[in-house]
């Protein structure tokens, strides 16, 4: 279970996202307090992945308001929202295939100005020692695992407040699903806020606080994660039972 949750961090309120014509949030409204673990599931093409991409600047919404901190980000370029304290580690991982693990985290830090990039650094090190041991490799060249770790670790030396996750289990083996849910679950520990997206319930839902159901673009239903894991909708849609 998460770290107790503090005040509000993210405040969604009605989003309404749009890929051309094509609406892909219908109203999504949310919540995720400073130390919770928040997860959104749902089937493919609910929206989950565009409600973090919302968040994070990517795809902005058309209408709708995002607050951070109490501060009105919904038209917020990408880069301005990672200076302010939010980090996205996206579906499909994205590293850069030419570049050395190494070069591929510095990129995560790239627009700090601050004295705390070596412990950050250090810090993913011990979350991911695997990282350490492949320090000089070509990011192309490591085992979906690792990049899923490279990707996050890419993410952290953001150091972010809010740590947006996007389908981290994805392509994984089941031993690699349990020790990469872990270490979200110890990255929370340590203070780091998370909205987490994820096709596997039952992993994201037993770290989690609460959790969010999208259908179809909408939230269909919200409650604390315990909850969500004895609701005999959730269980038969999303849990395999």
């Amino acid at each position: 279970m998460s770290s107790t949750s503090g005040g509000e961090l993210l405040e969604v309120d009605d989003l309404h996202t749009f890929y051309g014509n094509i609406e892909a949030l219908k109203g999504v409204s949310l919540r995720v307090s400073e130390g919770e673990v928040v997860t959104l599931i749902g089937a493919n093409g609910a929206g989950k992945s565009t409600t973090l991409r919302s968040v994070s600047g990517l795809t902005p919404p058309r209408t709708g308001t995002i607050r951070f901190r109490g501060r009105d980000i919904s038209v917020t370029p990408p880069q301005e929202i990672v200076r302010l304290g939010i980090s996205h580690a996206p579906e499909g991982r994205h590293v850069f295939p030419r570049m050395t693990v190494i070069d591929n985290l510095m990129l995560g830090a790239f627009l700090r100005r601050d004295g705390g990039i070596e412990a950050d650094l250090e810090r993913v090190f011990k979350l991911f020692p695997r990282l350490e041991e492949r320090r000089k490799q070509k990011g192309g060249t490591m085992s979906g695992g690792e990049q899923q770790m490279l990707a996050i670790g890419r993410a952290l030396m953001a150091n972010p407040d809010l740590l947006l996750l996007d389908e981290p289990s994805m392509g994984l083996a089941p031993i690699l699903v349990e020790r990469i849910y872990e270490t979200i679950a110890e990255i929370n520990r340590q203070g780091t806020t998370i909205l987490l997206v994820e096709q596997n319930a039952n992993f994201a839902l037993e770290i989690s606080t609460r959790g969010y159901v999208l259908e179809t673009g909408q939230v269909a239903l919200s409650d604390a994660a315990h909850a969500l894991r004895e609701n005999d909708d959730v269980k038969k849609a999303y849990l395999g039972i």
